[in-house]
């Protein structure tokens, strides 16, 4: 498991972000004054107008790096919402299509469906978070496919909704190995490794600036870390989307079964 993720499920959302801002607060914060004790400000003023270009330039690649990853991550995050929505709608057109297979297989596909469904709900969500699937999902899963293999149709519209049904149910398959994927992935740890070494490098542009002001460049200083610490923190957050605070719910599913059995 990664560490990234370890952290997501070891700790809340709201004491992450507060380190993450705090650590990187007291970075800026001490780099300046420490800064400021040994290097003395005219000649820190002096170099200026080669520091001010450079911190621009500097501020653009970093923010580029910044939006790109957040963009990549937020459309994971989207991506693992969209394959679980799917793969609910697939279990419902499931339940739909034993509507025209024999009332005997009907009567054992839904109850074995349902024990599948609040299995995937209460078993394998409290996993999934660590990227694990569930073995008593997939016990079950196996049960209903020797189900489907054992049924025999009689009438040609059963053999017709025998196999929209098969169909729907490797669909739903589908889904459920793109969710156990997308639990278990995230950032590269060289991607991680580039955005905290590029956040460090741009809060330390700032230690050598020689404002006036002391207290106005300790601000700044300071407003600059809080942000990239937001974004860092956002960027993990969502880098795995089934795990932590801020993750994918199986509501999709809760609301599925709620309407089928309505």
């Amino acid at each position: 498991m990664p560490f990234s993720q370890w952290v997501l499920m070891t700790y809340p959302s709201y004491a992450i972000c507060i380190a993450i801002i705090v650590i990187s607060v007291a970075f800026g914060i001490c780099g300046v004054l420490i800064v400021r004790r040994y290097v003395d400000r005219s000649k820190l003023k002096s170099h200026h107008d080669i520091a001010g270009p450079l911190f621009a330039t500097l501020g653009v690649i970093y923010a580029v790096l910044l939006g790109f990853t957040t963009v990549i991550v937020w459309q994971q995050y989207e991506d693992a919402n969209i394959t679980l929505n799917k793969e609910a709608n697939y279990y419902a057109d499931i339940y739909r299509d034993m509507n025209g297979l024999s009332p005997e297989f009907k009567e054992k596909g839904e109850a074995a469906m349902d024990e599948y469904i609040d299995a995937v709900i209460n078993d394998e969500w409290k996993g999934i978070g660590y990227g694990k699937r569930s073995e008593k999902v997939q016990a079950l899963a196996a049960r209903i496919w020797e189900l489907y293999s054992n049924y025999q149709p009689q009438t040609e519209t059963q053999k017709i909704f025998l196999a929209e049904s098969v169909r729907k149910m490797n669909e739903a398959g589908e889904m459920r190995r793109q969710r156990l994927m997308d639990a278990s992935n995230g950032l590269n740890p060289v991607l991680w490794l580039v955005l905290i070494m590029g956040g460090c490098i741009t809060i330390s542009f700032t230690f050598f600036f020689g404002s006036d002001n002391l207290i106005l460049q300790l601000v700044m200083t300071t407003l600059l870390s809080a942000l990239i610490g937001l974004m860092l923190f956002t960027i993990l957050a969502m880098d795995h989307p089934y795990s932590g605070d801020v993750s994918v719910k199986p509501d999709a599913l809760i609301q599925m079964l709620s309407y089928i059995k309505d």
